[in-house]
Parts: C-alpha cells; structure tokens; sequence
C-alpha cells in the first residue's frame, strides 16, 4: 500500500510540473536528491560505525546481561503467561534490552525469535495471543535510552549537538511505552478477544 502511496505522489508532482511546463525542475530535483543521498549516506557511516562499535563494547562488557537481569521482573510482570523457563521469556527479554540500547538491527532478529516462540505456546495460531499483542505494542512503541540512528543522522546534518536529543528520546519513547502497556492491559480488560492473523 505504501509504494502505491509513493507512486501516487511522484505521479502527481510530475503531472503538475508537466501541467506547468516546468519539467525541468522535476529532472534538477531528481538528480539533487539523488546526490543529497549519497552524501548523506557516506556521512552516516562513520557515525554509525562509531555508535555501532561503542554499543558493540558495552554489549560484549556485559551491559545486554545486565539490562536483562534488570528488566527479568517487569517481564514476567507484563507476559504472566509465558512459562519462567520458556525461551520466548529470554528473546522478550533481550528484545527489550536491544531496543532500550538503541541496536534496531539486533532487535529485529530476536523479535521474531520471540514471536517464534510465543506462537509455540498459542493455543490458537490462527489468532494474536495476549503476550503476542503485548510484546507488539511494547516494540513498537520501544524505550529507547540511546536513540543512536537519530544522533547518527543530526551529526551527518552537520548538528551543534547531535546528542542534545537523548534527553527528550528518553522521555518520549517511556511516555509511548507506558501508553501501550496502559492501552494493552485495558485491551485485555475488556477481553473482546486476539487479533486475527
């Protein structure tokens, strides 16, 4: 649906540059644009490849360990049908600990595992569990206490202070969080059922 969207709004805008006989403006566009991102490109990946290896050191320090010991209760207190020894409670928990660390492309992989293992214990599998909703609605809306792609993209814009963000990131994504741990257990409250798959 989304490339159909895209479609539609470059279909447009040529149409109207068309309409206006100003064409040439679409064409310097396209080639700026197209310049503009690989720029940018090539200034994300040292930024990148520097928070990448800083989070590399704190997760190889033990910093994923701890941050899964910590978030072990609030675990249990939020998937209370997930078995105490179930592996789906240990890819939640470190899916939990990438996301607060900001390392997407470390989360992405134990998300599915997680969710792997949760549709193992769903006694319905043509239906969303309770957990399944759960752990979707607390990875979307994702604690985050280093929002390092956000710090990576304002210090390749050339920002003052590429990390005078963290603050508000922090704030913002535990308000997000704490809405979608409300909004999942009135949800479950209300007890109208999963969501179909």
């Amino acid at each position: 649906m989304i490339n159909i969207i895209w479609f539609a709004m470059l279909a447009c805008g040529v149409l109207a540059a068309a309409v206006n006989g100003d064409i040439q403006t679409v064409t310097r566009a396209t080639i700026s644009g197209a310049e503009d991102a690989v720029k940018t490109a090539f200034n994300l990946i040292g930024v990148i490849a520097l928070w990448s290896g800083l989070i590399k050191i704190a997760e190889d320090a033990g910093l994923m360990q701890l941050l899964a010991k910590l978030i072990q209760p609030l675990a249990r207190a939020l998937f209370p049908e997930v078995p105490r020894d179930h592996p789906a409670i240990g890819a939640i928990i470190l899916s939990m600990s990438a996301n607060l660390l900001g390392l997407g492309n470390a989360c992405t992989p134990l998300g599915i595992k997680a969710m792997e293992e949760l549709q193992k214990l769903n006694a319905s599998k043509e239906t969303a569990s309770n957990s399944m909703c759960t752990f979707v609605a607390i990875t979307a809306s994702s604690l985050t206490l280093i929002p390092t792609t956000v710090i990576a993209l304002r210090a390749a814009a050339k920002s003052v202070n590429p990390t005078a963000i963290v603050g508000t990131t922090i704030v913002a994504t535990a308000a997000s969080t704490m809405a979608a741990i409300v909004a999942d257990y009135l949800f479950r409250k209300t007890d109208r059922g999963g969501m179909k798959l």
